[in-house]
């Protein structure tokens, strides 16, 4: 029926479920393989020597933890933009807020870090020479324009729809995993000198902090992140309690393995004459002298020339497709944000195609801004891991939650003994903030600041007409957590501080998280709040009716 003459415009707020299981596991999996395959087996054997494959797999063991926590969650409630939206059913508005603010900020920020990737790589390419500047890594202005140029196109692509888009995921994805398989098979046939993993200054040069160092810093805990993909497109899912699970379970146990594969095909794929005195100063030896892609370069020494030039094409599909999901999923977390009141009401507008056009265009005037004060690779991956795993953190306490307030609702995948998981999954999320070091989280901490400033405007300027109620009783713990934890950076080895030494810093982050985790247990919402919020929101959407529709100006 047609608006009366004069009305209104009205702006439809409905989401389509059109992803099956194939599509939802290729979410994440894409997001999984990107960039990080392509540079951070060499960034890790810097850091760590040969005992970076120990760094991938206790890394493995931390991400898989968490993947858990969000299979079981994702599976309790399949909503759009899930990681953003678990706190706020567990905790209320001031808790919600916060940790969808962290969910946001790392979904619209992953697109730039693959952008940068692909010029990185491109860089092998004489026409690519003028856009970074091969002595800092940063980009020039020409590479600024491309690199806008290539957040436009990522964008553009997602006004497509989600069936379209999940199809061209899923295409780029097959490709994604068989190139990172192909070099592993390779190099393992080719060139397999054993001898590396005592070569240089030994196998583990840095001890276990070189090791844990390597977790976070060489950028090892953002190759693995991704998997909560299946999660934020979950209201778009076409059978969402059986299909997520399985998504988010599939996906990290096949990165791990392929990731852990890749690391060990690198380091025994090297010439001696690619190694220098130690593993930290090999990044100045002659094989890095012009840095463009470590696996292609690789492949060069070792005259297989037909594998590099495969590996520089990699180099722009890999980061685009993880560009691509990422830009897809920060879409799907600001419409989730403003449908449990946080941002504008505007976030949930959607066009014919069911595509929420307000967050895309705001993730791409983020990712372009991001360019500027954090312009390197290496440097917007620091920021990254922080901010995914504050995200992550959420999580955990969402679920212990659940478990405690609503101990018989429906759970398609039951984490067993969530009892110690959850609360160990707190634990190693926090110990990934301390591992990311001081200098990357003030930056986090500015960002924090900005993210409640914009949280306060909307609010006060009524430009969402649900707004949530604060709890602040409900989220009392979270102050205190943030500022704890920053205390504790500042005065570890990973700080300026310097004081607090290595295991006795990991030890007070212990006591900490477990504090932190049983206090939030104590104070968590009400079971019948909690259902309320559940029947009121997460039913409706979850059967895939429409969000009451909003006019302009209201």
């Amino acid at each position: 029926m047609a608006a009366p003459a004069g009305a209104p415009a009205r702006h439809t707020t409905s989401l389509k479920r059109e992803v099956g299981l194939v599509g939802l596991t290729w979410a994440s999996m894409g997001s999984i393989i990107g960039s990080g395959w392509l540079f951070t087996p060499k960034e890790a054997l810097i850091v760590a020597g040969p005992a970076a494959i120990i760094s991938w797999l206790i890394a493995g063991v931390v991400i898989m933890v968490l993947a858990l926590v969000h299979a079981e969650l994702g599976g309790m409630y399949p909503v759009s933009g899930g990681t953003a939206r678990f706190p706020h059913y567990a905790f209320g508005g001031f808790a919600g807020a916060s940790f969808g603010w962290f969910s946001w900020l790392q979904a619209a920020t992953v697109a730039p870090i693959e952008v940068s990737a692909m010029i990185t790589y491109s860089q092998h390419y004489s026409f690519a020479h003028s856009w970074l500047d091969p002595k800092t890594g940063v980009l020039t202005t020409t590479g600024l324009v491309v690199a806008v140029i290539l957040m436009a196109l990522l964008t553009s692509i997602n006004f497509l729809g989600i069936r379209r888009l999940a199809a061209a995921n899923s295409a780029a994805t097959w490709w994604k995993v068989a190139i990172p398989l192909l070099t592993i098979f390779v190099f393992a046939v080719t060139s397999f000198n054993t001898s590396n993993f005592t070569a240089a200054n030994g196998f583990n040069p840095g001890g276990a902090h070189g090791i844990l160092a390597a977790v976070s810093t060489s950028g090892i805990i953002f190759s693995y992140l991704g998997f909560e993909q299946a999660d934020q497109l979950a209201g778009e899912a076409k059978n969402p309690r059986r299909d997520i699970p399985f998504a988010i379970i599939g996906s990290i146990v096949l990165g791990i393995t392929i990731y852990v594969l890749l690391q060990v095909a690198f380091l025994l794929a090297l010439p001696s004459s690619a190694i220098g005195p130690t593993w930290s100063s090999t990044a100045s030896s002659a094989y890095y002298t012009v840095f463009t892609g470590p696996f292609a370069e690789v492949a060069t020494l070792i005259s297989l020339g037909w594998l590099a030039a495969i590996l520089y094409a990699d180099a722009i599909i890999s980061p685009a497709g993880t560009g691509l999901i990422y830009t897809t999923g920060s879409s799907r977390v600001s419409y989730g944000l403003s449908r449990n009141g946080y941002v504008p009401t505007m976030f949930e507008w959607t066009n014919t195609r069911a595509v929420p056009w307000v967050g895309l265009i705001a993730a791409f005037i983020t990712g372009c801004i991001c360019f500027l004060p954090f312009p390197s690779w290496q440097s917007l991956v620091g920021l990254i891991t922080s901010a995914s795993v504050l995200m992550y953190a959420g999580a955990p306490l969402s679920l212990g939650v659940f478990r405690r307030r609503l101990p018989d609702a429906e759970r398609p995948y039951r984490l067993p003994w969530a009892g110690v998981l959850s609360p160990f999954a707190f634990f190693v999320a926090n110990l990934i903030i301390l591992w990311s070091g001081w200098t990357t989280d003030w930056k986090l901490g500015v960002a924090i600041l900005i993210g409640y400033a914009i949280l306060a405007i909307s609010r006060i300027f009524h430009l969402n007409d649900k707004p949530p109620v604060l709890n602040w009783r409900s989220a009392v713990w979270l102050p205190p957590y943030l500022i704890g934890m920053g205390i504790i950076v500042y005065v570890s080895t990973f700080g300026p501080g310097g004081w607090l030494h290595l295991w006795w810093d990991m030890l007070v982050v212990a006591v900490f998280s477990m504090i932190i985790y049983f206090w939030a247990m104590q104070v968590g919402l009400p079971a019948e709040q909690i259902e309320e919020m559940i029947s009121e929101v997460v039913l409706p959407e979850e059967e895939g009716l429409a969000a009451p529709e909003h006019t302009e100006g209201r």
